[in-house]
């Protein structure tokens, strides 16, 4: 059976990013740095790309969930920052559906970037690094990632 299953734009009520925010950050940062550091142990992330964000340091935010995740990249692993730097290297910032779009790669992070989806502050050179990094992995397929 060939099921395709494609994930909606949507837009979660205010109220769960109102109470999303006074929520603690710190375990959404630990599961991302710990999510990426199997990646790279699985071998889905280039080793050279990773010797290159050596120092640096990333905001992931859910707008519509008042969600972040901070981690950096320290001794070639991916290390949960449990405060925001003032002005982090890179930060990311899209609604959870667009997240989960890029993850299931229904979308690209070029299309959610000039719809104006996706919002990426920082050092250019390093975001065109990680969007090359990302497109660059050969992610397992999964029965419903709509392919």
């Amino acid at each position: 059976m060939n099921q395709t299953f494609t994930i909606p734009r949507f837009r979660l009520p205010g109220l769960v990013a109102a109470l999303g925010v006074h929520l603690p950050q710190w375990p959404h940062s630990l599961a991302l740095a710990s999510a990426l550091n199997l990646a790279a142990l699985a071998g889905l992330l280039p080793k050279e790309s990773l010797a290159q964000l050596e120092g640096r340091s990333f905001l992931v935010e859910v707008l519509d969930a008042g969600g972040q995740a901070c981690f950096a990249c320290r001794g070639g692993r991916f290390r949960p920052l449990l405060t925001v730097p003032a002005k982090p290297d890179l930060t990311f910032r899209a609604n959870l559906s667009a997240f989960l779009q890029l993850l299931a790669r229904q979308e690209d992070p070029d299309t959610l970037f000039f719809n104006r989806e996706l919002s990426i502050v920082g050092d250019t050179e390093l975001g065109l690094l990680i969007k090359n990094m990302l497109d660059a992995i050969d992610w397992p397929r999964l029965p419903l990632a709509g392919r």
